[in-house]
């Protein structure tokens, strides 16, 4: 979570075991196209992890997949669903160099704060290979704000979204809206941002 944001940490601390273990809806729809772009067993890095649903369904269809979350709790949940070590991984701490075919990060770059964003996207473009893909979603919003458990959230606005990776190089990138749900039960406007690093 970019600067650790205390308010955001602490909901993930105290409700790690709720949040893991509650019924969602996968988005296995979005996950199944990321995963139809890379070749098969390719390497690929989850940010924000959560409870480890993700990376259960991507290395039980062969992927070499390294889950991460900011939160040590969240991780921990992670560890007992993946059977396997979670890595604690603060998004600013990240510093890898052409390692993934791929990078996941479901609902979790929203919790980056605004002055931040610019500085955590080169870091995981730098650690996409050549050709990799990168998948992000955000809530949308027009200033950055708490939801109501005072989790931090940017909020961003597609074209603010777009004046942040457009720095970096991109052979493509699209976002699609749609109105989803959330933790907090709520309808949100979401932002789904996949982008493919330049060779």
């Amino acid at each position: 979570m970019g600067s650790q944001d205390a308010e955001t940490l602490n909901f993930y601390a105290e409700e790690a075991e709720a949040y893991s273990g509650r019924s969602r809806s996968t988005q296995n729809e979005r996950l199944d196209r990321f995963l139809k772009a890379l070749h098969a067993g390719a390497k690929i890095l989850e940010l924000g992890c959560g409870g480890g649903q993700d990376s259960q369904v991507m290395l039980a269809r062969g992927f070499d997949v390294t889950p991460t979350d900011g939160s040590p709790e969240m991780a921990q949940q992670a560890e007992r669903l993946l059977g396997r070590p979670v890595t604690v991984l603060a998004f600013d701490r990240l510093d890898e160099d052409g390692i993934y075919a791929g990078v996941w990060a479901n609902a979790c770059l929203l919790h980056v704060p605004r002055p931040e964003l610019a500085a955590v996207l080169p870091r995981i473009h730098r650690a996409l290979t050549s050709g990799g893909v990168f998948y992000a979603s955000f809530k949308a919003g027009s200033s950055e704000g708490r939801d109501r458990f005072q989790r931090y959230y940017n909020y961003p606005s597609r074209d603010w979204l777009i004046s942040q990776y457009a720095p970096l190089g991109w052979t493509s990138m699209e976002i699609e809206e749609n109105i989803g749900g959330g933790y907090d039960g709520e309808n949100t406007e979401w932002l789904h941002v996949t982008t493919v690093r330049s060779a």
